[in-house]
């Protein structure tokens, strides 16, 4: 799941089956400073999040066909720094995810699949992968280089596909290492039942106690799923200086001391702070997401994420030569 973005005047959207024929021409761009919200006082005060700004998705259509949802924008790269793309399929009609995501290459970031509804088989170009189950998720470093493929394999009568890709940056130092995959089934997630009947179930880093399965990352990565009953209160705990952004992928809830709505689908980019604080008077599913800046330069161009525009046109032209996976 995800987009090829290329850059070359204006901005250009492209999906996977397209990428080869658009060029290798990228964007460059900076990172923005961090923001914070004082919501207490005294020596040991501590920063509660806001909203800094909402991002509304729209409707897209990537690999061979498949209709989805896409949740960041080229112009949010600066502030969503090290995430870089976010995608969501929910259907339950095949025709609309069926043809899946034939094989395509990908170099210099880390792929997360999160699972909600249905599976996804995961091929590579050395024999590798694997099956995101519901409540499972799978974290693939593309590294200095990988091809591989992505289709649904759904079981039984159920037809309902619900499920994210995440784009995570890799810094410089990161971008060559070997590609490699961390296969995350749904047993392995932190689970924290929550007051009212919700539940946590934390996939990397630590939240309320709970630490999630995945390995260190260069990122710092805190990514949970979050499931609110009616009236259900929480109050996560996130680094500082970290980047975060919560998604109310249904349901509307709120955020911080001034109970900030996050329309149904919006994506909201938080201010720096230690405390999150989020409530919803109805029921709610939620992914949070908080990670340290790399501060890089990004050339982001179609399935590759490196610092310069040469070091795409290299990754184009390896994968053309068959160089690349």
């Amino acid at each position: 799941m995800g987009t090829f973005a290329l850059h070359f005047g204006p901005v250009t959207q492209f999906g996977r089956r397209r990428f080869l024929a658009a060029g290798a021409a990228a964007v460059a761009v900076g990172c923005a400073p961090e923001t914070a919200h004082l919501r207490a006082s005294g020596p040991r005060a501590l920063v509660s999040r806001g909203i800094d700004r909402l991002i509304e998705a729209h409707r897209s259509v990537d690999g061979a066909g498949v209709s989805l949802t896409r949740h960041t924008q080229m112009a949010a790269l600066e502030t969503l720094d090290p995430f870089v793309l976010l995608d969501e399929i929910h259907s339950s009609n095949p025709t609309d995810y069926e043809r899946g995501f034939p094989s395509h290459p990908h170099r210099g970031f880390e792929t997360v699949s999160i699972m909600l509804d249905g599976r996804f088989r995961h091929r590579d170009s050395h024999g590798g992968g694997g099956v995101v189950v519901p409540g499972g998720a799978q974290w693939m470093t593309a590294g200095s280089g990988i091809v591989h493929s992505e289709m649904p394999e759904m079981d039984g009568p159920s037809t309902e596909l619900w499920g994210f890709q995440l784009w995570v940056n890799l810094p410089r130092a990161d971008k060559w290492t070997a590609p490699g995959y961390q296969e995350l089934g749904a047993e392995r997630m932190a689970e924290i039942d929550l007051d009212r009947g919700g539940q946590l179930r934390v996939i990397a880093g630590e939240l309320l106690g709970g630490r999630g399965p995945v390995t260190p990352r260069a990122t710092e990565p805190v990514l949970a799923t979050l499931r609110l009953a009616a009236g259900e209160d929480v109050e996560l705990r996130l680094p500082r200086a970290h980047a975060a952004f919560v998604l109310a992928a249904d349901g509307s809830p709120s955020i911080g001391p001034r109970r900030e709505a996050i329309p149904e689908g919006a994506l909201a980019m938080l201010t720096g702070g230690e405390l999150l604080r989020i409530r919803s008077d109805a029921p709610a599913q939620l992914l949070v997401m908080a990670g340290a800046p790399i501060r890089e330069p990004i050339a982001h161009g179609g399935p590759f994420v490196m610092n310069t525009e040469e070091e795409i046109r290299q990754a184009f032209d390896d994968y053309r030569a068959g160089r690349l996976g």
